[in-house]
């Protein structure tokens, strides 16, 4: 397993689509960039922020569900890429049991920056997709900036979507 570090929620320019990137701690410092929604994109970047909301958003939810069960969130593992499609498992423990849960990454991250569980890809994983990034000054900076741009950006969404806009064709 390659150990990582969510280092960024951005924006690609290209497709106007949140992007969140996972940075291999050590080694060659590959990243494997993963597209997400924008809701889940928020989430993760609302737990980057510490921002409270006035009630639980579902990631707090299943956080708090966790605890008041006592059970605790081990380590979460991006395992595969199935037709252009992540996969992740939440690795838990309850009690004496070791669980594990498959679930989308961007669900697994969004828990995972409010526990601070640790992250990690599977080497073949990794082999095939991981990137390195070439550095610069903005990218060696941390993004509040673009966090608080995506978490913009989705309330201006939620301030024009109707509900006719969910319709099924």
């Amino acid at each position: 397993m390659a150990e990582v570090e969510l280092q960024a929620v951005r924006v690609d320019v290209q497709s106007n689509t949140p992007v969140v990137l996972l940075q291999e701690i050590g080694g060659a410092r590959r990243t494997l960039p993963i597209f997400i929604g924008t809701s889940e994109a928020t989430a993760i970047a609302y737990a980057l922020q510490g921002v409270e909301t006035p009630r639980p958003m579902t990631h707090d939810l299943m956080r708090d569900m966790l605890s008041a069960l006592g059970a605790t969130l081990d380590r979460v593992v991006v395992t595969e890429l199935v037709a252009r499609t992540y996969y992740a498992e939440l690795h838990m423990t309850l009690g004496a049991r070791r669980i594990t849960v498959s679930s989308r990454p961007s669900d697994a991250l969004a828990l995972a920056a409010r526990t601070g569980a640790p992250l990690s890809v599977a080497d073949d994983l990794m082999d095939a997709e991981g990137v390195v990034l070439a550095e610069s000054e903005e990218d060696e900076e941390e993004t509040p900036e673009n966090s608080e741009e995506l978490v913009n950006e989705f309330q201006r969404f939620l301030d024009t979507v109707r509900p006719e806009d969910f319709g099924s064709s």
